[in-house]
């Protein structure tokens, strides 16, 4: 049988405050205990020597609940003395007990060898510690007495916090992470993992692969040995699902080891990075349209000049010809049409401020073939 008793908050906020007001009030006197009862030693030398060397602390309690005897270990665990311990009762020992926990305890020994008890214990300075108390009946010398073993579990505690932080973490991540066998089948998987592969839940990826995971065979290879080999691994495949767009996925993958630093397995974590690809392929984009209207502004700059001059010159040779003929006529109007179209294409270029192309010849039927491109040019203020 099990029993929890959460810790008595309030009895532990009273006690830190009594520490603080001595620390604040030095003068005032300090309280005087209550004189402890004579210790008497429970059992023969056998049994003293047995019960004063267990690892756990031990506690003998009459059928009340009252302290008759207790270990060294005990006293370290609480900080009381054998003396101070002796008279005490089970309930002033278990934060949060209150003597109801003796009719318990006796109703349940008819029934179970043991009771466990989880529950915190006061210790003298008024901190509590995490404790696993397993008490059975015993008698000795023909007197029943209740045993208790008191196990400080502050470590089992933390580690057990810490691995609940650890697994919120591996769950609520919007990476997908999983962990593999040293083969590389998929032992657990978080949330984000199954959303990746449109799974139900995370259960669905149990059992999968690398092979069935990664398109590129050689990369799963390759991932395989570097790991089992002590090394980590990371690359980029692209993750081509039937029902939806394909995505980019960046993957790592690092070595699990046990307590041994042994080889155990395959952590591995699964980035999307689709988004980072569009928006790396829209600034490449971004970046060629840059230098493209900055290498046309050049071409403008250069062409500028020689056509301004040719363009001057036919006008001038149109004004000052002496005789006309209606062949040279033509030639020369169309000459300065050219120049003139010229002129106003390259002050069009000058302005551009979106690099953009358009087909210079239509495309015919299914040809099978993209139509050629040409940059398109339109006029100023368009």
């Amino acid at each position: 049988m099990r029993i929890d008793i959460p810790p008595d908050l309030q009895e532990q906020l009273q006690n830190v405050g009594d520490r603080m007001r001595r620390r604040v009030t030095p003068s005032s006197p300090p309280s005087t205990p209550a004189p402890a009862r004579e210790l008497k030693p429970v059992g023969d030398k056998d049994f003293q020597h047995l019960f004063q060397n267990v690892y756990d602390g031990a506690v003998l309690t009459d059928m009340d609940g009252t302290v008759m005897d207790a270990n060294i270990r005990v006293s370290d665990f609480l900080k009381y003395s054998r003396h101070e311990l002796c008279g005490m009762t089970l309930p002033d020992v278990i934060s949060g007990a209150d003597t109801s926990i003796m009719a318990t305890l006796k109703s349940s020994m008819t029934t179970n060898r043991f009771v466990l008890i989880q529950a915190y214990c006061m210790r003298k300075d008024g901190y509590l510690f995490p404790a696993e108390i397993a008490i059975n009946s015993l008698k000795v010398k023909g007197q029943s007495y209740f045993c208790c073993f008191i196990r400080d579990i502050t470590w089992r505690r933390q580690a057990e916090e810490m691995l609940r932080t650890i697994n919120n973490a591996f769950q609520n991540s919007s990476t997908g992470i999983a962990i593999a066998d040293p083969s590389g089948r998929i032992e657990y998987a978080n949330l984000a993992m199954a959303a990746l592969w449109n799974a139900e839940n995370a259960d669905v990826m149990k059992g999968k692969t690398l092979d069935e995971l990664l398109p590129d065979q050689d990369q799963a290879r390759d991932l395989a040995a570097t790991v089992s080999a002590g090394g980590n691994w990371s690359g980029d495949t692209t993750l081509i699902r039937p029902d939806s767009a394909p995505l980019h996925i960046r993957v790592a993958a690092a070595p699990n080891r046990d307590t041994e630093e042994n080889f155990a397995g395959i952590v591995l974590s699964f980035l999307d990075i689709t988004s980072a690809r569009r928006a790396e392929e829209a600034e490449k984009h971004a970046e060629r349209q840059r230098v493209m209207v900055e290498s046309i502004g050049a071409a403008c700059h250069h062409l500028g000049q020689p056509a301004t001059v040719l363009l001057a010159s036919l006008e001038l040779m149109s004004r000052r010809r002496a005789s006309k003929s209606e062949p040279e006529d033509e030639l020369l109007r169309s000459s300065v049409e050219a120049a003139e179209s010229l002129r106003q294409m390259l002050h069009n270029l000058n302005a551009i401020s979106e690099y953009r192309t358009t087909s210079y010849i239509e495309p015919q039927g299914d040809g099978g073939y993209s139509a050629p491109r040409i940059l398109a040019i339109e006029p100023s203020g368009n």
